[in-house]
């Protein structure tokens, strides 16, 4: 069997570093799972998704020039599928021929992010950008005016 980027084999993990794990393959070689490519979700500790022994599945994502195989286990099965977000308030979505409300109630401190409605050409895209950009600036200047001089010593004299 021919070790070829693309291809999905079994191997054992043999060892187990901060940065990812080896694992033993077919043929007497082995490669390397970057803790990047452990899952599909954050890994904070390799040693919290595998153990030495530990038979796995990877697929070979690449081989570099000094022969050395990367591996990865996440891209062995698709991607899971991402739940949608939850609001915080009610949300109306079944009647789509509404548009989104401007205006009118102010959204929390940078909280609550509601996804804008797509732009259609070039004027729409300016607006919303400046809208959001006049936004942005006036949380800073709210921000920096509610904390005021946090540096103590009462400032310069």
């Amino acid at each position: 069997m021919e070790l070829g980027v693309g291809a999905i084999v079994d191997g054992k993990v043999t060892g187990i570093t901060k940065f990812g794990a080896f694992v033993a393959l077919p043929e007497g070689k082995s490669g390397l799972v970057h803790i990047s490519e452990i899952a599909y979700s954050y890994v904070n500790e390799v040693s919290d998704h595998l153990h030495e022994g530990q038979e796995v599945k990877v697929k070979i994502i690449g081989i570099d020039q000094a022969k050395r195989i990367n591996l990865s286990i996440k891209q062995v099965d698709p991607p899971p599928r991402r739940a949608p977000r939850q609001s915080s308030g009610p949300r109306q979505q079944s009647s789509g021929s509404r548009p989104p409300r401007q205006g009118g109630a102010q959204r929390p401190m940078g909280f609550v992010h509601q996804p804008p409605k797509e732009p259609t050409d070039f004027e729409d895209r300016l607006k919303q950008f400046m809208q959001s950009s006049d936004s942005k600036l006036s949380e800073l200047r709210y921000i920096e005016k509610k904390g005021g001089n946090r540096r103590g010593g009462g400032g310069r004299r």
